[in-house]
């Protein structure tokens, strides 16, 4: 028994001496680490008077679906999507063999009350003279003249409707607008075409506004003519624009107001339908009720998955990782509705990569 007991402090004197080795070497190789050199900031605060940004979607200023007044088969595209198109080239084409048999007969009706209306005519020339010589009765010029008048009627009928005929033959060759590029294509070759129903889609490709919706807390205070900011983050640009339209109702809106903003500095790169915000001046912002807002840079933001966080800086002088709730972005600033206080200090930069607990040599 007194051999069992030797053994086990032996052990237990073993046990504790190898834990307050290794915890003497973790300390020694803790405090034999150089501090990673990095760059502070204070926390930015802001009166609560940052321009609203609101969201829109970019659109070209001029636009068309095409369509016909006419059913009918699809019988060339002459263009694709993407072709650049000049104002009256012809787009598509629709089979007219209908309007080609009705305008035939319509020639015909056409003939048949020119020659009616030529004897009616006659007709009447002769019994007014008979009518001044005495030699035909008040009745007889009567009847004469009102079968003149309905053969002269039937002529015109006839002519109009070849004008109609003739106008229904414009909508079976489908034109360009407006110098344009091809956006969209409806219908193939081959399909029936129905009036009103889309069949190409155009657009002008150099003139672009953003069409945007506003609070009704902030649309009174926005005018045209004011010059805003225009930022579309999927292609990384910021442009200048103008106020061009405000809505006054929002009825049909969603119970926002929608305002249109041309684009006065044009790129390249934009397409319609991206999405774009819009910094407008002399609105309050959305952004929280606090007096004062908390900005940092984006580039501070550490990311890990949908998480965001900034490096704070300890008492002990190491990193310490702060979890953050953010809001809105104006430019390269993010706002931070919790998670920071003003005054508080958070690593800028580093020269590597830092970690939760890393000893920090502030520069």
């Amino acid at each position: 028994m007194k051999k069992i007991a030797i053994y086990k402090g032996l052990a237990i004197g073993l046990l504790f001496g190898f834990y307050g080795c290794s915890e003497n070497q973790k300390e020694a190789v803790s405090n034999n680490t150089d501090p990673i050199p990095v760059t502070v900031a204070k926390i930015a605060s802001f009166e609560n008077n940052m321009p609203l940004i609101v969201s829109g979607t970019i659109k070209a200023v001029n636009t068309a679906n095409l369509s016909t007044r006419l059913m009918g088969y699809v019988e060339r595209i002459k263009v694709k999507v993407g072709d650049k198109v000049t104002k009256g080239q012809i787009l598509l084409s629709i089979n007219n063999n209908d309007l080609q048999a009705k305008k035939a007969q319509i020639n015909a009706g056409i003939l048949e009350a020119k020659a009616v209306f030529e004897i009616a005519e006659k007709d009447f020339e002769r019994y007014t003279n008979l009518y001044k010589e005495n030699s035909a009765s008040q009745k007889e010029l009567d009847d004469v003249k009102a079968n003149y008048n309905m053969a002269k009627a039937r002529l015109e009928s006839a002519r109009q409707m070849k004008n109609e005929i003739n106008s229904q033959f414009a909508y079976t060759n489908i034109h360009a607008p407006f110098n344009g590029v091809v956006t969209a294509k409806f219908i193939n070759k081959g399909d029936l075409a129905n009036p009103g129903m889309p069949l190409l889609a155009i657009e002008s490709p150099n003139s672009f506004e953003v069409v945007a919706r506003v609070p009704e807390t902030s649309i009174s205070k926005i005018s045209k003519g004011e010059e805003v900011d225009v930022i579309v983050s999927s292609i990384d640009i910021s442009l200048k624009g103008i106020i061009t339209e405000v809505s006054t109702s929002s009825s049909h809106s969603g119970g926002q107001y929608l305002v249109k903003i041309a684009i006065e500095t044009p790129n390249e790169k934009i397409r319609s339908g991206m999405f774009a915000t819009v910094q407008l001046p002399n609105t309050s912002t959305e952004f929280s009720k606090l007096e004062r807002t908390i900005m940092i840079p984006k580039d501070a933001i550490i990311t890990n998955g949908q998480l965001s966080g900034v490096y704070t800086v300890s008492q002990q002088n190491t990193a310490v990782l702060r979890w953050l709730r953010i809001g809105k972005s104006i430019g390269d600033q993010v706002e931070v509705l919790s998670g920071l206080t003003t005054n508080e200090t958070y690593i800028r930069s580093s020269e590597e990569k830092l970690y939760n607990g890393a000893k920090i040599s502030v520069q």
